[in-house]
């Protein structure tokens, strides 16, 4: 956490850092420095923004199997659709690195709207598609997703291999847990 470190506050243990993937980066600030006065939370999120794109020399990877299920997902002209923590910059940068922005019809970015685990962003996409709470099935890797698709009455999938463990993803009561990608299409 150098941006901690740049600022002089103590640097958080992995496992808090671990804890808050996932949300908005305002709101991550604020779990991770719950004393923090709101123009403290702002400059760290503006220090943290510039390291990170200082930092950034890697492009993002998928996990296995995500971009050959997505690409079958939209073959099969399912709508496919992201609803994440990071800016709407960020999400722009690591669709373009990985050649994948035409995949996806919607999206909502933290930036953009209210943070997960508030079911803003998911009821936006649905609004967006004319869709209903039961016509649409959330994917996610973080306790911040299943909690958000449980608020927004979606049922949702877990991951096992992502930001939280199986034993807290289940306490937002799933469909299932999978731990391939490629599993996703037997409960679709």
């Amino acid at each position: 956490m150098l941006s901690a470190e740049d600022l002089g506050y103590e640097v958080p243990s992995r496992d808090s850092a671990a804890d808050i993937i996932g949300l908005g980066l305002h709101e991550a600030v604020k779990t991770l420095f719950p004393l923090l006065c709101d123009a403290d939370v702002e400059r760290f999120a503006k220090r943290y923004s510039l390291n990170f794109r200082a930092h950034d020399q890697t492009s993002s990877k998928l996990f296995p199997q995500v971009a050959e299920v997505l690409a079958s997902l939209k073959e099969a002209d399912y709508l496919i659709s992201v609803a994440m923590g990071k800016s709407r910059a960020g999400l722009n940068r690591v669709l373009s690195a990985l050649n994948m922005a035409d995949i996806f019809d919607g999206s909502r970015c933290a930036d953009e709207t209210v943070s997960k685990p508030d079911p803003l962003m998911l009821n936006e996409l649905l609004d967006q598609f004319e869709l209903g709470s039961d016509e649409a099935l959330m994917v996610g890797d973080t306790e911040f997703d299943l909690d958000m698709a449980h608020r927004a009455g979606i049922p949702s999938i877990g991951v096992s291999y992502g930001a939280h463990s199986k034993d807290t993803l289940l306490q937002y009561n799933p469909v299932t847990i999978i731990d391939k990608y490629v599993d996703l299409k037997k409960h679709i």
